[in-house]
C-alpha cells in the first residue's frame, strides 16, 4: 500500500492519477471533504473514466500534525510519499509553517521507521538549496545552505523539514528528496503558479521583474518521483527544474499562450518596495491576506541559475520543455473558463 500526504494538493493530485496509472493500491490523506473535488478536476484532464478511477483511492481524513490520526492511515504502509506542507510567506504564519512543515515532516518520519516503511520520497522545494557567490553560477545539490543569509520562512522550515528525512535515513529508512522549483501544473488557478496564469488572462498587472529561477511541469515532478521510488536510488536529493528563466520571460511566454500582447514593464526594487509597504497598509486596514510581502518581493528580484544534470543523468530523463509546459497549462486554463 502506498500512502500520500498532501493528496488533495497540486503535486499531490497529480501524483495519485500517476500511481493508478502504475496500478498501484494508493491510500491518500485528506483534511476536508470539500477540497476532494479538486482531486477530481485534476482527474478530468487526463481520464473520461473520473469515477471509476477516484473510487480507487483510499481516503482517509487525518492531520500530519494529529499523531492519532496520522497513524490510523500508517497501517499496512510499504512506502509514502510526503507532499504535505504549508506554503506562505506571511511572517504571521511563521508557527504554523514550523508546525506544519517540521513538526508534520518529523512526524511523517517517526511513523515510517515505527511502521517499517520500506522508502520515502518528501518533496522539497530549491528554496531549500544554497545560493553561489556568482548570479550565473549553477547552484546544484551540494550548494550549500549558509544559515547566516536571509531566508523566507518557508525555505526555513522546509530545510527544517529535510533535516528530519535526513535523521529518518540515519535511523534506517531509505529516503528521496525532490527538490523542485517553481511547479507548473493545471487545476488549482486562484493559488501558486496557477495564480500566474489567472493573472495574465485577466491582465491585472502588467509588471514583472528581470528575476531569474527554475520552472518544472508538474507532470515531470510526479513522474520522476515514480521513478526515483521504484527504483533503486535512495538518501540522495536532486534538483527537479527544466529550465531557468526570468519571471518577465516566463509572463511574455503565458501572454503568449492566451494571444495576448507581450508586456515590457518592468517592476523595479523600489516599485516593488512601495508596492509592498502599501499592500501591508491594505492588509492591515481591511484584516486580509497579503497580495506581496517583502519576502516574496526579494525572492522575485533574485537571479538563481540551477543545475538538472544529477536528475537527468539518474533517470537518463528529458524534461517538458518550458514553452511545452506553458502552452498545455494554457490550454487547460481556457477549457475551465469554457
Amino acid at each position: 500500500m502506498v500512502l500520500v500526504t498532501g493528496g488533495t494538493g497540486l503535486v499531490g493530485s497529480h501524483l495519485l492519477y500517476k500511481l493508478l496509472e502504475h496500478n498501484q493500491s494508493v491510500r491518500a490523506i485528506y483534511r476536508h471533504e470539500n477540497r476532494l473535488n479538486a482531486v477530481r478536476q485534476v482527474f478530468k484532464y487526463y481520464t473520461k473514466d473520473l469515477e471509476p478511477l477516484f473510487s480507487k483511492i483510499e481516503w482517509v481524513k487525518a492531520d500530519i500534525t494529529d499523531i492519532p490520526s496520522l497513524a490510523e492511515a500508517f497501517k499496512g504502509v510499504t512506502s509514502v510519499y510526503h507532499c504535505a506542507a504549508l506554503i506562505s510567506f506571511e511572517p504571521k504564519d511563521y508557527s504554523n509553517l514550523l508546525s506544519v512543515n517540521i513538526d508534520g515532516t518529523a512526524n511523517i518520519v517517526n511513523l515510517c521507521v515505527a511502521n517499517a516503511v520500506a522508502k520515502l520520497c518528501y518533496v522539497s522545494s530549491i528554496a531549500t538549496i544554497g545560493e553561489t557567490t556568482s548570479a550565473t553560477q549553477l547552484i546544484t545539490e551540494n550548494t550549500l545552505w549558509n544559515p547566516e543569509q536571509a531566508h523566507s520562512n518557508y525555505a526555513i522550515t522546509k530545510y527544517g523539514a529535510e533535516m528530519e528525512v535526513w535523521r529518518g535515513s540515519q535511523e534506517g529508512l531509505d529516503v528521496v528528496i525532490v527538490n523542485p522549483g517553481i511547479i507548473l501544473g493545471p487545476g488549482f488557478w486562484g493559488s501558486g503558479s496557477g495564480y500566474l496564469f489567472s493573472r495574465v488572462y485577466k491582465n491585472t498587472n502588467p509588471f514583472s521583474t528581470k528575476g531569474v529561477t527554475g520552472y518544472v511541469d508538474v507532470s515531470d515532478v510526479v513522474t520522476i518521483m515514480v521513478l526515483l521510488m521504484e527504483g533503486v536510488f535512495k538518501n540522495n536529493r536532486y534538483i527537479l527544474v527544466t529550465e531557468n528563466e526570468s519571471f518577465h520571460s516566463v509572463f511574455n511566454k503565458i501572454r503568449i499562450a492566451f494571444n495576448l500582447k507581450p508586456s515590457n514593464k518592468i517592476a523595479s526594487k523600489t516599485l516593488l518596495t512601495i508596492a509592498y509597504n502599501i499592500d501591508w497598509l491594505r492588509a492591515f486596514m481591511t484584516k486580509t491576506p497579503r497580495n506581496i510581502t517583502k519576502q516574496i518581493a526579494n525572492s522575485v528580484l533574485k537571479t538563481s541559475h540551477y543545475d538538472n544534470s544529477k536528475i537527468k543523468n539518474a533517470l537518463q530523463y528529458n524534461f517538458l520543455s518550458l514553452d511545452q509546459s506553458i502552452a498545455r497549462n494554457a490550454k487547460f486554463f481556457l477549457k475551465d473558463q469554457a
